[in-house]
Protein backbone atom coordinates (compact mmCIF):
# COMPACT_ATOMS: atom_id res chain seq x y z
CA UNK A 1 0.00 0.00 0.00
CA UNK A 2 1.53 3.41 -0.97
CA UNK A 3 -0.07 6.57 1.38
CA UNK A 4 0.70 9.50 1.15
CA UNK A 5 0.80 11.75 4.13
CA UNK A 6 0.20 15.62 2.97
CA UNK A 7 -2.34 16.26 0.56
CA UNK A 8 -4.91 19.58 0.84
CA UNK A 9 -8.40 20.03 -0.33
CA UNK A 10 -7.26 22.81 -2.88
CA UNK A 11 -9.73 22.42 -5.56
CA UNK A 12 -12.99 22.97 -3.21
CA UNK A 13 -16.40 23.67 -5.23
CA UNK A 14 -16.83 27.77 -5.26
CA UNK A 15 -19.68 27.72 -2.49
CA UNK A 16 -16.92 27.21 0.13
CA UNK A 17 -15.06 30.13 -0.58
CA UNK A 18 -17.91 32.26 -1.20
CA UNK A 19 -18.48 31.42 2.41
CA UNK A 20 -15.21 32.81 3.41
CA UNK A 21 -15.58 35.70 1.70
CA UNK A 22 -18.94 36.08 2.99
CA UNK A 23 -17.03 35.56 6.75
CA UNK A 24 -14.12 38.03 5.97
CA UNK A 25 -16.66 40.90 4.58
CA UNK A 26 -18.62 40.49 7.67
CA UNK A 27 -15.90 41.80 9.89
CA UNK A 28 -15.22 44.62 8.00
CA UNK A 29 -18.65 45.31 8.26
CA UNK A 30 -20.65 43.83 11.17
CA UNK A 31 -24.13 44.98 9.64
CA UNK A 32 -24.24 41.96 7.33
CA UNK A 33 -25.68 38.96 8.00
CA UNK A 34 -23.52 35.70 10.07
CA UNK A 35 -22.89 34.05 7.01
CA UNK A 36 -23.48 29.96 7.10
CA UNK A 37 -21.52 27.41 5.44
CA UNK A 38 -22.12 26.63 1.80
CA UNK A 39 -24.79 23.78 0.98
CA UNK A 40 -22.32 21.81 -1.23
CA UNK A 41 -23.89 18.37 -2.97
CA UNK A 42 -22.04 15.01 -3.11
CA UNK A 43 -21.36 15.43 -6.76
CA UNK A 44 -19.48 18.78 -6.43
CA UNK A 45 -17.26 17.06 -4.03
CA UNK A 46 -17.18 14.48 -6.25
CA UNK A 47 -16.35 15.83 -9.01
CA UNK A 48 -13.85 18.15 -7.08
CA UNK A 49 -11.94 14.78 -6.07
CA UNK A 50 -12.24 12.97 -8.93
CA UNK A 51 -11.14 15.20 -11.23
CA UNK A 52 -8.26 16.16 -9.70
CA UNK A 53 -6.80 14.62 -6.05
CA UNK A 54 -7.79 11.05 -6.91
CA UNK A 55 -6.90 11.07 -10.25
CA UNK A 56 -3.68 12.14 -10.02
CA UNK A 57 -3.10 8.99 -7.22
CA UNK A 58 -4.51 6.58 -9.50
CA UNK A 59 -2.19 7.84 -12.21
CA UNK A 60 0.35 8.28 -10.05
CA UNK A 61 0.16 4.73 -8.27
CA UNK A 62 -1.03 5.60 -4.83
CA UNK A 63 -3.17 4.36 -2.53
CA UNK A 64 -4.25 6.88 -0.13
CA UNK A 65 -3.84 10.41 1.03
CA UNK A 66 -4.04 12.02 4.74
CA UNK A 67 -5.85 14.94 3.68
CA UNK A 68 -6.46 18.29 5.19
CA UNK A 69 -7.69 21.99 4.14
CA UNK A 70 -5.76 23.82 2.05
CA UNK A 71 -3.24 25.47 4.50
CA UNK A 72 -2.97 29.27 2.51
CA UNK A 73 -6.35 29.43 3.05
CA UNK A 74 -6.65 28.53 6.92
CA UNK A 75 -5.74 32.05 7.48
CA UNK A 76 -4.88 32.17 11.33
CA UNK A 77 -3.92 36.05 10.91
CA UNK A 78 -7.25 36.66 11.10
CA UNK A 79 -7.94 37.80 14.65
CA UNK A 80 -11.11 37.17 15.62
CA UNK A 81 -11.71 33.79 17.25
CA UNK A 82 -15.45 33.24 16.57
CA UNK A 83 -14.65 33.39 12.76
CA UNK A 84 -11.74 31.34 12.86
CA UNK A 85 -13.73 28.78 14.97
CA UNK A 86 -16.42 28.49 12.16
CA UNK A 87 -14.12 28.35 9.21
CA UNK A 88 -12.18 25.16 10.79
CA UNK A 89 -15.06 23.75 11.26
CA UNK A 90 -16.73 24.27 7.95
CA UNK A 91 -13.44 23.09 6.47
CA UNK A 92 -12.84 20.45 8.61
CA UNK A 93 -16.74 19.18 7.77
CA UNK A 94 -15.95 19.49 4.45
CA UNK A 95 -13.09 17.12 4.75
CA UNK A 96 -15.19 14.48 6.47
CA UNK A 97 -17.41 14.41 3.61
CA UNK A 98 -14.38 13.96 1.37
CA UNK A 99 -13.22 10.61 3.73
CA UNK A 100 -16.88 9.58 3.53
CA UNK A 101 -17.17 9.56 -0.23
CA UNK A 102 -14.02 8.38 -0.40
CA UNK A 103 -12.87 6.16 2.23
CA UNK A 104 -10.64 4.05 0.85
CA UNK A 105 -8.07 6.93 -0.69
CA UNK A 106 -8.62 9.43 1.71
CA UNK A 107 -8.03 10.03 5.68
CA UNK A 108 -8.96 13.11 7.62
CA UNK A 109 -6.22 15.84 9.11
CA UNK A 110 -7.85 18.56 10.38
CA UNK A 111 -7.09 22.46 10.53
CA UNK A 112 -7.16 24.15 13.92
CA UNK A 113 -9.05 27.41 14.90
CA UNK A 114 -6.01 29.14 15.76
CA UNK A 115 -5.68 33.05 16.11
CA UNK A 116 -2.56 35.18 16.77
CA UNK A 117 -1.28 34.71 20.68
CA UNK A 118 -5.61 33.36 20.74
CA UNK A 119 -6.47 30.77 23.44
CA UNK A 120 -5.84 27.19 22.50
CA UNK A 121 -9.12 26.07 23.99
CA UNK A 122 -10.93 26.27 20.81
CA UNK A 123 -8.70 24.21 18.94
CA UNK A 124 -8.68 21.60 21.53
CA UNK A 125 -12.25 21.42 21.38
CA UNK A 126 -12.43 21.57 17.26
CA UNK A 127 -9.33 18.82 17.85
CA UNK A 128 -11.53 16.70 19.94
CA UNK A 129 -14.57 16.68 17.49
CA UNK A 130 -12.64 15.99 14.50
CA UNK A 131 -10.65 13.02 16.56
CA UNK A 132 -13.81 11.68 18.21
CA UNK A 133 -16.61 12.13 16.55
CA UNK A 134 -15.10 12.66 12.95
CA UNK A 135 -12.57 9.88 13.05
CA UNK A 136 -9.65 12.15 12.32
CA UNK A 137 -5.98 10.68 12.37
CA UNK A 138 -3.64 14.01 12.82
CA UNK A 139 -4.18 17.48 12.75
CA UNK A 140 -2.08 20.30 11.42
CA UNK A 141 -0.47 22.73 13.73
CA UNK A 142 0.36 26.30 12.69
CA UNK A 143 3.53 27.54 14.72
CA UNK A 144 3.13 30.76 13.54
CA UNK A 145 -0.19 32.24 13.63
CA UNK A 146 0.86 35.78 12.81
CA UNK A 147 1.36 35.06 9.16
CA UNK A 148 5.10 35.53 9.07
CA UNK A 149 5.57 37.75 11.91
CA UNK A 150 6.09 35.04 14.50
CA UNK A 151 4.39 36.84 17.31
CA UNK A 152 3.66 33.08 19.02
CA UNK A 153 6.14 32.22 21.64
CA UNK A 154 8.12 29.11 20.55
CA UNK A 155 6.75 25.40 20.12
CA UNK A 156 8.66 24.52 22.75
CA UNK A 157 7.02 26.91 25.66
CA UNK A 158 4.46 26.10 27.89
CA UNK A 159 2.21 28.16 25.80
CA UNK A 160 1.42 24.88 23.92
CA UNK A 161 1.13 22.30 26.02
CA UNK A 162 -2.60 22.13 26.82
CA UNK A 163 -2.63 20.86 23.24
CA UNK A 164 0.24 18.32 23.64
CA UNK A 165 -1.34 17.21 26.00
CA UNK A 166 -4.38 15.89 24.06
CA UNK A 167 -2.53 15.14 21.45
CA UNK A 168 -0.76 12.54 23.62
CA UNK A 169 -3.62 11.65 25.49
CA UNK A 170 -5.49 10.62 22.22
CA UNK A 171 -2.94 9.12 20.16
CA UNK A 172 -2.74 12.27 17.53
CA UNK A 173 0.01 13.62 15.64
CA UNK A 174 0.62 17.11 14.36
CA UNK A 175 2.14 18.41 10.88
CA UNK A 176 4.03 21.97 11.62
CA UNK A 177 2.49 23.64 8.65
CA UNK A 178 1.91 27.54 8.59
CA UNK A 179 -0.80 29.11 6.45
CA UNK A 180 -0.69 32.91 4.10
CA UNK A 181 2.19 34.98 4.89
CA UNK A 182 1.19 38.67 5.47
CA UNK A 183 4.93 39.59 5.64
CA UNK A 184 5.90 41.20 2.09
CA UNK A 185 9.51 39.48 2.94
CA UNK A 186 8.18 36.15 2.33
CA UNK A 187 6.87 34.74 -0.49
CA UNK A 188 4.07 32.57 1.45
CA UNK A 189 5.34 29.51 -0.92
CA UNK A 190 9.13 29.60 -1.22
CA UNK A 191 10.34 31.81 1.40
CA UNK A 192 7.11 31.52 4.51
CA UNK A 193 6.46 27.82 4.63
CA UNK A 194 10.28 26.90 4.26
CA UNK A 195 11.50 29.47 6.79
CA UNK A 196 8.58 27.64 9.43
CA UNK A 197 9.77 24.31 8.56
CA UNK A 198 13.71 25.04 9.50
CA UNK A 199 12.29 27.74 12.49
CA UNK A 200 10.25 24.75 14.13
CA UNK A 201 13.15 22.26 14.14
CA UNK A 202 15.71 24.92 15.84
CA UNK A 203 13.28 25.63 18.08
CA UNK A 204 12.89 22.17 19.01
CA UNK A 205 16.83 21.82 19.61
CA UNK A 206 16.44 24.68 21.60
CA UNK A 207 14.15 23.14 23.94
CA UNK A 208 13.83 19.86 25.86
CA UNK A 209 10.26 19.35 24.62
CA UNK A 210 10.22 15.28 24.19
CA UNK A 211 11.05 14.64 27.76
CA UNK A 212 8.39 16.27 29.17
CA UNK A 213 6.34 14.89 26.06
CA UNK A 214 8.16 11.31 25.11
CA UNK A 215 5.34 10.46 22.55
CA UNK A 216 4.58 13.61 21.34
CA UNK A 217 5.15 13.09 17.58
CA UNK A 218 5.55 16.10 14.74
CA UNK A 219 5.69 15.94 10.88
CA UNK A 220 7.95 18.59 9.21
CA UNK A 221 6.65 19.25 5.63
CA UNK A 222 8.24 20.08 2.75
CA UNK A 223 11.54 17.71 3.50
CA UNK A 224 12.00 19.13 6.70
CA UNK A 225 12.96 22.33 5.25
CA UNK A 226 16.66 23.32 4.99
CA UNK A 227 17.32 21.06 7.35
CA UNK A 228 18.68 18.07 5.70
CA UNK A 229 21.05 20.13 4.06
CA UNK A 230 22.93 21.87 6.92
CA UNK A 231 22.83 18.82 8.57
CA UNK A 232 25.80 19.75 9.84
CA UNK A 233 24.65 23.16 11.00
CA UNK A 234 22.03 21.34 13.29
CA UNK A 235 24.67 18.89 14.67
CA UNK A 236 26.83 21.24 15.72
CA UNK A 237 24.62 23.73 17.23
CA UNK A 238 23.44 21.19 19.11
CA UNK A 239 26.77 20.11 20.61
CA UNK A 240 27.44 24.20 20.56
CA UNK A 241 24.20 24.68 22.71
CA UNK A 242 24.92 21.43 25.06
CA UNK A 243 21.96 19.60 24.05
CA UNK A 244 21.74 15.79 22.90
CA UNK A 245 22.91 14.70 19.98
CA UNK A 246 19.62 15.42 17.46
CA UNK A 247 19.07 11.62 17.03
CA UNK A 248 18.25 11.07 20.53
CA UNK A 249 17.25 14.36 21.38
CA UNK A 250 14.59 14.81 18.20
CA UNK A 251 14.33 12.22 15.64
CA UNK A 252 12.17 10.00 17.92
CA UNK A 253 9.59 12.15 17.35
CA UNK A 254 10.05 14.13 14.36
CA UNK A 255 9.37 12.99 10.74
CA UNK A 256 10.00 14.70 7.45
CA UNK A 257 7.97 14.22 4.73
CA UNK A 258 9.11 13.88 1.31
CA UNK A 259 7.42 17.15 -0.58
CA UNK A 260 10.75 17.47 -2.44
CA UNK A 261 10.16 18.43 -5.87
CA UNK A 262 13.81 17.26 -7.68
CA UNK A 263 15.88 13.80 -7.97
CA UNK A 264 18.85 15.03 -6.17
CA UNK A 265 16.74 17.09 -2.75
CA UNK A 266 15.11 12.66 -2.38
CA UNK A 267 18.73 12.08 -2.50
CA UNK A 268 20.34 14.42 -0.22
CA UNK A 269 17.17 13.27 1.93
CA UNK A 270 17.86 10.00 1.89
CA UNK A 271 21.57 9.99 2.28
CA UNK A 272 21.33 12.15 5.49
CA UNK A 273 18.07 11.25 7.40
CA UNK A 274 17.42 7.61 9.17
CA UNK A 275 15.11 5.63 6.62
CA UNK A 276 12.45 5.57 9.43
CA UNK A 277 11.79 9.30 9.96
CA UNK A 278 10.68 9.79 5.92
CA UNK A 279 7.12 9.79 5.34
CA UNK A 280 6.07 9.68 1.51
CA UNK A 281 4.11 12.82 0.88
CA UNK A 282 3.46 14.83 -2.59
CA UNK A 283 1.71 17.95 -1.60
CA UNK A 284 -0.88 17.89 -4.64
CA UNK A 285 -2.27 19.83 -5.58
CA UNK A 286 -0.48 21.90 -3.66
CA UNK A 287 2.67 24.84 -3.97
CA UNK A 288 4.10 23.49 -7.09
CA UNK A 289 2.40 22.70 -9.65
CA UNK A 290 2.97 22.15 -13.52
CA UNK A 291 5.48 20.18 -15.52
CA UNK A 292 9.33 20.35 -14.99
CA UNK A 293 11.18 21.15 -18.22
CA UNK A 294 13.98 19.37 -17.74
CA UNK A 295 12.33 15.99 -16.94
CA UNK A 296 9.09 15.90 -18.78
CA UNK A 297 7.38 15.31 -15.51
CA UNK A 298 5.20 17.41 -12.50
CA UNK A 299 7.23 18.53 -10.18
CA UNK A 300 4.80 16.94 -7.39
CA UNK A 301 5.39 12.92 -8.75
CA UNK A 302 7.12 12.69 -5.52
CA UNK A 303 6.77 8.66 -5.84
CA UNK A 304 8.69 8.41 -9.41
CA UNK A 305 11.89 10.47 -7.15
CA UNK A 306 11.55 7.58 -4.58
CA UNK A 307 11.58 5.22 -7.23
CA UNK A 308 14.26 6.16 -8.38
CA UNK A 309 16.48 5.87 -5.08
CA UNK A 310 16.22 2.03 -6.04
CA UNK A 311 15.40 1.24 -2.30
CA UNK A 312 15.13 -2.21 -0.50
CA UNK A 313 11.73 -3.65 -0.45
CA UNK A 314 11.96 -3.16 3.26
CA UNK A 315 12.51 0.43 3.40
CA UNK A 316 10.71 1.01 0.11
CA UNK A 317 7.44 -0.25 2.45
CA UNK A 318 8.86 1.76 4.81
CA UNK A 319 8.75 5.39 3.47
CA UNK A 320 5.39 4.21 1.09
CA UNK A 321 3.67 2.67 4.24
CA UNK A 322 4.29 1.82 7.34
CA UNK A 323 6.55 4.88 8.80
CA UNK A 324 3.10 6.82 7.81
CA UNK A 325 1.03 4.28 10.16
CA UNK A 326 3.14 4.29 12.81
CA UNK A 327 3.66 7.88 12.90
CA UNK A 328 -0.63 8.03 12.43
CA UNK A 329 -1.55 4.97 14.46
CA UNK A 330 -5.66 6.03 13.98
CA UNK A 331 -5.11 5.41 10.57
CA UNK A 332 -3.32 2.16 10.94
CA UNK A 333 -6.56 1.11 13.21
CA UNK A 334 -8.83 2.22 10.92
CA UNK A 335 -6.84 0.22 7.75
CA UNK A 336 -6.23 -2.51 10.01
CA UNK A 337 -10.44 -3.09 11.17
CA UNK A 338 -10.63 -2.99 7.14
CA UNK A 339 -8.65 -5.76 6.45
CA UNK A 340 -10.09 -7.55 9.23
CA UNK A 341 -13.62 -6.97 8.05
CA UNK A 342 -12.75 -8.17 4.73
CA UNK A 343 -11.02 -11.10 5.75
CA UNK A 344 -14.03 -12.34 8.22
Amino acid sequence: MIIDCHGHYTMTPPGHKQFRDSQLARLTDPSLPEPRPAEISDDAIRESIESNQLRLLRERGADMMLFSPQASGMAHHVDDPATAQAWARACNDLIHRVVTLFPSHFAGVCQLPQTPDGSLQPAIDELRRCVHELGFVGCNLNPDPSGGYWTSQPLTDEYWYPLYERLVEWDVPAMIHVSASCNPNFHALGAHYINADTTAFMQLIQGDLFSKFPTLRFVIPHGGGAVPYHWGRYRGLADRLRRPPIDEHLMRNVFFDTCVYHQAGIDLLDRVIDIDNILFASEMLGAVRGVDPETGFHWDDTKRYLDALNLSDGDRRKVFELNVRRVYPRLDARLNAVQEGSTS
